[in-house]
């Protein structure tokens, strides 16, 4: 299995960084690299549908109702690129609440809304309904709004960030480098001297010596990204060294943090459908589910983070 999770990290981390490439120096921002979030939130919801079918226990939703749901959403969020190729951006678009989150908000109610009437077309007889509504709904928001804060991310430009998206590239490589970052450290220090459990249920293998090393890497993550690689990206950051240091060391702290708890979380669906990976197809890593987890849970931290102007210009 080691073999294989080499084999397909190096083909992974290969096509992110040319789609991010491409993106970069293109004239519409996030357009290049949109489809792969928009196949991601396609697979993770398709695994979430099929953990909830693990159990037989509860009524599962219809992955025809959710995996579009979640699509659905992601689409949304992208709407802003629309504007950018037509080159007629209106000012709702572009800046204000419908220009930062409005449209994932946007997708999410459409998508509900959706699911609830197709509840109402297929209700029978009483039991279930209420259930497979609720599931359908969480897998559309997990897949589809958390993978939307990702979208926005990239998205970043205008006002303090520039019109041209380089401040948007940082920000979704901020969050990449960071929650991977943090694992990497975490599974290493954990390997080497992790001896105190953190979630002995959830995770076994988790250790709060294991964190302490996750926080430490996620760090240095932070300070390389805001510094050299800002610098190579052509983002000037004019702050002070106290403002810059203490704003790498939250949002490290931070981002990290909300990744922990995404791997945490889907290890809650995962122990709960009683089966240890969301899928099969990728030998070494599980499911897409499994790759994804701690990035759309730390997205709308990493988000938050810098439209409060924590971290960038």
């Amino acid at each position: 299995m080691l073999h294989w999770r080499l084999i397909l990290g190096v083909l992974f981390v290969t096509v992110i960084a040319v789609l991010a490439y491409f993106d970069f120096g293109s004239k519409h921002p996030g357009l290049v690299m949109a489809p792969l979030a928009i196949g991601a939130t396609w697979l993770a919801a398709g695994e979430l549908v099929r953990l909830f079918e693990q159990d037989s226990q509860i009524p599962a939703p219809s992955r025809y109702l959710v995996v579009p749901g979640a699509v659905a959403t992601v689409i949304a969020s992208c709407a802003p690129m629309a504007w950018s190729v037509a080159e007629r951006a209106p000012m709702a678009i572009t800046s204000g609440v419908v220009g930062r989150v409005g449209w994932v908000a946007i997708g999410l109610a459409a998508s509900s809304l959706v699911a609830l009437c197709a509840e109402m077309l297929r209700y029978r007889t009483p039991g279930s309904a209420t259930t497979r509504l609720a599931l359908a709904i969480f897998a559309i928001a997990y897949a589809g709004g958390l993978m939307g804060f990702v979208v926005q991310l990239r998205l970043l430009r205008g006002g303090p960030w520039g019109e041209d998206g380089r401040w948007g590239m940082l920000a979704l490589v901020s969050l990449i480098l960071v929650v991977k970052a943090s694992d990497s450290g975490a599974y290493v220090v954990g390997r080497l001297i992790g001896r105190t459990k953190m979630a002995p249920v959830l995770s076994p293998g988790k250790t709060w010596e294991g964190a302490a090393g996750g926080f430490v890497f996620a760090t240095i993550a932070t300070l390389i990204t805001f510094g050299p690689l800002a610098a190579a990206l052509g983002c000037e950051i004019d702050r002070n060294f106290p403002s810059w240091f203490v704003g790498c060391l939250l949002y490290a702290l931070l981002v990290g943090a909300a990744g922990v708890a995404g791997d945490l979380a889907v290890s809650l669906l995962k122990r709960d459908a009683y089966t240890k990976h969301s899928s099969t197809w990728m030998p070494g890593f599980g499911g897409v589910l499994d790759l994804l987890d701690s990035i759309l849970f730390a997205a709308p931290v990493a988000f938050l983070l810098w439209i409060g102007r924590l971290v960038g210009p």
